[in-house]
């Protein structure tokens, strides 16, 4: 691998200006498409064939009426005067009447012929509902219906809304994102010790990024895309999109210190031994977030799916355009000439210094680290899934604010009514009505249930809906267990029936997606785990090496998911964190973070344990290429950490509940498995291993091929005579 991407590296730096034009002209050309036929991401996790969705198609299909998208209006009086009186009655019933006007709506509720009025009449809701589902609404809606509230606003009236209509869209570019932006520019800066090469890698990243993000935009046209993937995109593009650049130029710099050193050769070199370990590592990360598919569930496989082409965007830049643009900048990346008092420091001082103390005493150092990771992995263990709801949101968002009124004014289970669809087409006709009452009267009496609406019914009386409201709250294991027993015992009175009864709704669609993530969970990490000790055994050459990654980034992984669980499930540090309210952790973030982690990890094991091998391969002495490899990649390793960190961390102030979730997640296990993982277990792992680490099987090291990520068939020297190129690089311009 490194000798193919040595040579082209060169020809790259041939033909810069023609490999940069490409570049250029593919963002300007996926920018056109995206701004011309751009498409719309929805907030909706819908996962097919569970019965909360067989429910919705089947409504969809027989009950149309009851399957549109819905916003619902909540009033409340400011004062006890009843939302209902003469006072408030005009503003009222000219919002519905606007809202009724509307373009696609098909039925309004009226509070006062609905029922919907609590009992102390200061808070009543109307539904407006739709004959199109979410998705295919116009991004208009929103404000359409809060136009058409303005006149129960200036009645005096406090307006909120919620309902599917009405999700906020995902957005990014916040302030918290862009100083995470600064600090890897501060980071860069320190790090390479030169502003044009602190930019470089942030020009880079922004092409890749800018290309992902308009390609994704352009996409969602014709694949259903949520909004979290955009911003997925968004973060790893950007992360790794930086670190790739980085690990190259900083190995680059490295090079030209040397001042024999010729300005291409080096950077074809850096390319061909950084440049491997990106490729190599990078692929890790695409292959894993491609597994995301394994799982069966399409917005997750479309979400990994967009994700992995971004940080494939990102791979291909760091071996074409950054060459490209080091070829550009020639000699002013050359770092300067020490002094006489700098020439006798041995270099990588810091990390020669940390690689022997961890080294000295490597079983303590071993156990600390891994003491310190289970300590934080502990509340993991009481993890509860879900998908956070309007609860979650800002306490000053009208989606939060109408959650809070109506779980005042009707019950904490209000905002989790779920929806009892019952087919009756296999029932005779005759005992039709009789099954579908005797089924309200056991909804109506079960234990856990407040209040079960009358039955509605289509127009050939095939499909009836019924309105169920649980006594506890969305994200209350209580109203899991209702669904759960209603699915079991009235399902079944249904079905003996002839007919069939689907439990659906928001609340039950979350349990669905929950349990189905849930069981494809352990599939997902037995692929992941195959995955890294094959990919890790082929790039090592060691049995050890890989079984230590393995469980290192199993450590990360149970880290930031217990760090999570803590702060999200159970509401620790909230207010630094701006989390409103303790929730269950988003249903697919521990699949998310397993896939997308084990990526990053593999990046910073494959950046520093190469530069170990490298070294044990010249002289054979496994203690100091241990230190040696923390002497030469020490110091990258933790700048590409703590700006990933950064990255993340930037979106941990999202307005968006799950963006934020995934933010904080992602922050914390890079910087666990950065900083604990990599700094501490690995060189110690490494070190009571010994020459142990780096053996292969007889048998096993004839059947694996060989992948040289330490460019040792690279030719030697450090100057290049290649009289051949057109440009020299010493006059770029």
């Amino acid at each position: 691998m490194a000798s193919r991407l040595y040579s082209w590296a060169r020809w790259v730096i041939r033909h810069r200006k023609s490999v940069t034009a490409a570049w250029l002209v593919l963002l300007a050309a996926v920018a056109a498409l995206a701004l011309a036929l751009p498409g719309r991401t929805s907030n909706e996790f819908t996962v097919p064939g569970v019965e909360s969705q067989q429910a919705q198609d089947l409504l969809k299909k027989e009950f149309p009426q009851a399957s549109g998208a819905q916003a619902r209006i909540v009033f409340a009086s400011p004062g006890q005067e009843p939302v209902t009186g003469a006072a408030y009655q005009a503003g009222i019933e000219a919002t519905l009447k606007k809202a009724s006007e509307m373009s696609g709506v098909t039925n309004v509720s009226d509070p006062s012929a609905a029922r919907t009025v609590s009992r102390d009449g200061t808070i009543a809701y109307a539904d407006v509902t739709f004959s199109d589902p979410p998705s295919d609404l116009a991004a208009s809606v929103p404000d359409e219906v809060e136009k058409a509230a303005s006149a129960a606003r200036d009645a005096g009236l406090q307006v909120e809304f919620g309902g599917n209509a009405m999700s906020p869209p995902t957005e990014i570019g916040g302030v918290a994102e862009v100083i995470g932006v600064v600090v890897a520019v501060v980071v860069l800066a320190v790090t390479l010790g030169s502003l044009i090469a602190a930019g470089l890698p942030l020009l880079t990243a922004a092409v890749g990024v800018g290309i992902g993000v308009l390609g994704v935009m352009f996409v969602s046209r014709f694949v259903e895309l949520t909004g979290t993937a955009t911003v997925l995109a968004v973060m790893l593009g950007l992360a790794v999109g930086i670190d790739y650049a980085l690990f190259i130029l900083a190995r680059h710099r490295e090079q030209l210190a040397d001042p024999r050193t010729n300005l291409e050769d080096s950077i074809a070199r850096a390319v061909a031994t950084a440049g491997s370990a990106v490729v190599f590592a990078g692929a890790t990360v695409v292959i894993a977030l491609v597994a995301l598919c394994a799982t069966g569930i399409p917005f997750l496989s479309a979400m990994g799916v967009a994700a992995a082409v971004t940080v494939l965007l990102a791979v291909l830049i760091a071996v074409s355009l950054v060459p490209a643009l080091l070829a550009f900048t020639g000699e002013r990346l050359r770092p300067r000439p020490r002094t006489p008092r700098e020439t006798g420091r041995e270099p990588g001082t810091w990390g020669l210094r940390w690689g022997r103390f961890v080294t000295r005493r490597p079983l303590v150092s071993l156990l600390t680290g891994t003491v310190a990771l289970l300590a934080v992995a502990v509340p993991a263990l009481d993890l509860r899934l879900g998908l956070p709801g309007n609860n979650a949101r800002a306490t000053d968002s009208t989606q939060r604010q109408s959650y809070d009124l109506l779980s005042e004014g009707f019950g904490a289970g209000f905002n989790a009514t779920l929806a009892a669809v019952v087919d009756v087409r296999g029932i005779p006709a005759d005992r039709r009505a009789t099954t579908v009452k005797n089924l309200h009267t056991d909804l109506s009496g079960r234990q856990g249930v407040t209040a079960a609406a009358m039955p509605q019914a289509n127009a050939g009386k095939t499909v009836y809906l019924i309105g169920v409201v649980p006594a506890t709250g969305p994200d209350d294991p209580a109203t899991t267990d209702l669904v759960h027993g209603m699915r079991a015992d009235e399902a079944a009175t249904v079905d003996d029936a002839g007919g069939t009864l689907y439990i659906a709704g928001t609340t039950a669609s979350t349990i669905d997606v929950s349990d189905k993530l849930a069981d494809a969970l352990p599939l997902f990490v037995a692929i992941i785990v195959l995955l890294a000790l094959v990919l890790l055994t082929a790039a090592f050459r060691s049995l050890l090496v890989p079984l230590k990654a393995v469980v290192g980034f199993l450590l990360s992984v149970a880290a930031a998911t217990g760090a999570s669980v803590w702060v999200f499930q159970d509401g620790h540090l909230s207010g630094p964190f701006a989390v409103a309210a303790a929730a269950p952790i988003a249903c697919f973030l521990p699949v998310l973070l397993i896939g997308v982690l084990f990526g990053l990890a593999m990046d910073y094991e494959v950046f520093l344990v190469s530069r170990m091998r490298e070294h044990y391969e010249r002289t054979g002495d496994a203690k100091e290429a241990v230190v040696h490899g923390m002497a030469r990649s020490g110091r990258v390793v933790c700048a590409a950490a703590l700006i990933m960190t950064a990255v993340f961390a930037g979106f941990i102030f999202n307005h968006d509940p799950i963006v934020k979730s995934i933010g904080f997640a992602l922050a914390f296990g890079v910087a666990a498995d950065a900083f604990v993982v990599r700094m501490i277990l690995v060189p110690a792992a490494l070190a009571l291993l010994g020459d142990r680490a780096w053996r292969l099987p007889a048998r096993m090291e004839r059947l694996i091929p060989h992948i040289d990520i330490e460019g040792a068939r690279l030719p030697s020297g450090t100057a290049s005579d290649d009289a051949g190129s057109a440009e020299r690089v010493t006059n770029p311009v």
